[in-house]
């Protein structure tokens, strides 16, 4: 399958380069009959979008979506749905001063091997982080149709930046707090020391790293297509198509390597007439398949590759090694963007294997 379209049922088409006249995603798979508006996706691309705060990129962008097919009065007509966001503020000339100088951390060899100086290098072209609003675009569609039809909620915040990480998060707490400061912390008291510490990176010319954690409830058991399709198996390959996304986490991850089984596993129970698990250590997954229980991800972000400092490359015509400085706008630490970005991303997945289990009809009543 082509790099740019993931998904079996919910397939999503990604198109359009950080510099180029548009950026956009085309959504085919979704039942007829959803309820959707423009502020359906404009409220999550708004959250996403630059410039928004001291501590991120300021290039300018409306992010002003339309869509442009696959409705009709007001509902989703079981069409294909095209949605795409007109560039406006991209500075190329930058950029030409580098075209033949690898940025360290960015794709820029890589990508002018493998397309042999083709591909479109300004902005990143196909791999920068401007591409995640499409991934915004199709995955509001998907949050909206969880929720219509299944119930599924989809929560992401940050919980970690430059080290400093947050206490324990109440779920409710995380969804009414985590958007009232520009990090996107619900811990507002270490939500001012990560603002701090982007700051002081940014004086030094620095970036930073940090983790999101996500939380979906709701969930039916049994999304999932063991083996290769398992939950988790896709949830990682569209989380991995993140730019920057460097570690995915379900449950107790890593600190469950440390423990004993007797410690680690979630023993059964039955509440309100349901099965469920005292606790969750598996993430809400088990054999691949969703338990019941909720979905906890936390995703890894490195720090932002494109720094003020002097660097060491290459120059690709003369072979030489030389200092670089960056140009252009960029964000000193790309987490406090990135919430509404795993949101969308995490319920394309769901949608597209609750598509495929049959939890979702293809037609959707009124």
């Amino acid at each position: 399958m082509p790099g740019n379209i993931l998904g079996e049922r919910f397939v999503t088409m990604s198109f359009g380069e950080s510099h180029g006249k548009c950026v956009g995603m085309v959504v085919d798979g979704c039942p007829a009959g959803l309820p959707l508006h423009d502020s359906d996706i404009q409220s999550q691309l708004d959250r996403r979008r630059p410039g928004t705060s001291v501590i991120t990129t300021q290039r300018k962008e409306e992010d002003k979506v339309e869509i442009i097919s696959g409705m009709y009065n007001g509902f989703t007509s079981g069409a294909p749905i095209c949605m795409l966001i007109w560039n406006q503020d991209q500075d190329s000339g930058p950029y030409e001063l580098i075209k033949t100088k690898p940025r360290p951390g960015h794709a820029d060899y890589q990508a002018m091997v493998k397309y042999g100086g083709f591909a479109d290098y300004r902005g990143g072209g196909r791999f920068s982080g401007r591409l995640t609003a499409t991934l915004v675009m199709a995955g509001s569609v998907a949050q909206k149709l969880l929720q219509y039809s299944l119930g599924i909620e989809t929560t992401a915040y940050t919980k970690e930046i430059g080290g400093i990480t947050a206490g324990s998060i109440d779920l409710m707490e995380a969804k009414k707090n985590r958007y009232t400061n520009d990090v996107r912390c619900p811990d507002t008291a270490k939500a001012e020391k990560m603002k701090a510490a982007i700051m002081e990176a940014r004086r030094d010319g620095d970036s930073l790293g940090g983790i999101i954690e996500c939380i979906s409830t709701g969930l039916p058991v049994g999304l999932g297509e063991p083996i290769f399709a398992s939950l988790e198996s896709d949830l990682s390959k569209a989380l991995f198509s993140v730019p920057a996304v460097k570690a995915v986490e379900f449950g107790s991850g890593f600190n469950g390597t440390k423990r004993r089984g007797s410690e680690n596993n979630d023993c059964y129970t039955k509440q309100d007439g349901r099965i469920i698990t005292t606790t969750n250590n598996s993430g809400g997954i088990l054999g691949g398949l969703s338990s019941g229980m909720p979905l906890v991800i936390k995703i890894g972000f490195k720090p932002a590759s494109s720094i003020a400092k002097t660097q060491r490359t290459v120059d690709l015509l003369t072979g030489a090694q030389i200092d670089l400085n960056v140009p252009g706008r960029h964000d000193p630490c790309v987490v406090p963007r990135a919430p509404p970005i795993i949101e969308c991303v995490v319920s394309m997945v769901l949608t597209d294997h609750a598509l495929r289990g049959g939890f979702i009809p293809p037609v959707l009543n009124r």
